[in-house]
């Protein structure tokens, strides 16, 4: 029979032979939208993805300095510029340390950032909320869309992959959305032979998708082996929560506590990050990168599954947002 493994006997043995392939892939994937489209963007919102998208395009447009190694502390190993803008779409409601990691990591980095605010939206009345507290993460869309007509982008470069969610596992790495930025599933074009099909009128744009065949362990995984800064939510912290549908939800001045909720102190670290109304950390006592994969060895339930609580109000929530321009 044989013995059950711990941790510290597998975190050795992890082969990461892998991890070069899926990076030749993401960088053979941005040259291609780089090279096919005339008004590229980088979706970059701070989270862990992007971060990761963000680091590849580095490798895949930079110089690489000559005494760089590659520490987060230690300034960036590339110079030059990046042949396109980063985008985010703030909807007033994100994590403060997120958003300042942001600014500072766009800085550091000498790159422009060009954001869509949706507090903008509403003030042009293109965006009406129900409720002041109401989630604002479903109306990011409409900002999006503006922000895309604003600019002229015609591909945006994001961080989605298949493993997140059944509607991101149903997308193409090249995503048609048509002249009102919204996504058909059923008309979606064969990728055969890495071959992709960037053909598209006026009005309509396409989502590129370089990482779409990674997983939550992959990146992780990455990121330990590239020491990719991060924002200090994504590791173990104090931070106060009330339960809630069986998720700990934070409070926040967007996520206050209800009646007969109790404010209680955890240990915890988000495994996602967004709008503050529907995302939720998780337990953890994870300090670092090499922490968090020996953590997600062990999880059974997709990251947004777990910590997202718009994606709990029904299957096809997701497919639902994505048709109508979502990310």
């Amino acid at each position: 029979m044989n013995a059950p493994a711990t941790l510290d006997h597998l975190m050795p043995e992890l082969d990461l032979a892998h991890l070069d392939w899926l990076e030749e892939e993401a960088i053979f994937i941005l040259r291609e939208a780089v090279a096919a489209f005339e008004r590229p963007a980088l979706l970059f919102s701070g989270g862990k993805d992007s971060c990761v998208v963000l680091h590849l395009a580095q490798k895949a447009f930079k110089r690489r300095r000559a005494s760089g190694h590659g520490l987060p502390d230690a300034g960036s190993p590339y110079e030059g510029r990046l042949p396109f803008p980063l985008l985010h779409v703030d909807t007033g409601h994100n994590f403060p340390e997120v958003l300042d990691f942001r600014d500072r990591h766009v800085a550091d980095l000498g790159e422009r950032l060009v954001v869509g605010h949706l507090d903008d939206s509403i003030r042009r009345g293109t965006v009406r909320l129900a409720d002041p507290m109401e989630s604002r993460n479903g109306h990011q869309t409409v900002a999006l869309l503006e922000a895309i007509e604003q600019h002229g982008f015609d591909v945006l470069l994001g961080g989605a992959r298949r493993d997140e969610e059944k509607a991101r596992a149903k997308e193409r790495i090249f995503s048609h959305r048509d002249a009102f930025g919204q996504w058909q599933p059923k008309e979606q074009r064969p990728e055969l032979w890495t071959l992709f099909n960037t053909r598209i009128r006026p009005g309509e744009h396409m989502r590129a998708f370089p990482i779409s065949n990674w997983t939550e362990l992959d990146v992780w995984l990455y990121i330990a082996r590239e020491q990719i800064a991060l924002p200090s939510l994504y590791y173990a912290h104090d931070r106060p929560v009330i339960r809630r549908k069986g998720l700990l939800v934070p409070v926040t001045s967007v996520t206050p506590p209800r009646a007969g909720e109790q404010v209680e102190s955890a240990r915890v670290r988000f495994r996602t990050v967004g709008d503050m109304t529907c995302t939720c950390p998780v337990p953890s006592s994870a300090a670092s990168a090499h922490d968090v994969v020996a953590e997600t060895l062990q999880v059974t339930v997709s990251e947004r599954g777990a910590t997202r609580m718009d994606d709990r109000t029904s299957e096809a929530s997701m497919e639902r947002r994505k048709k109508e321009g979502y990310f």
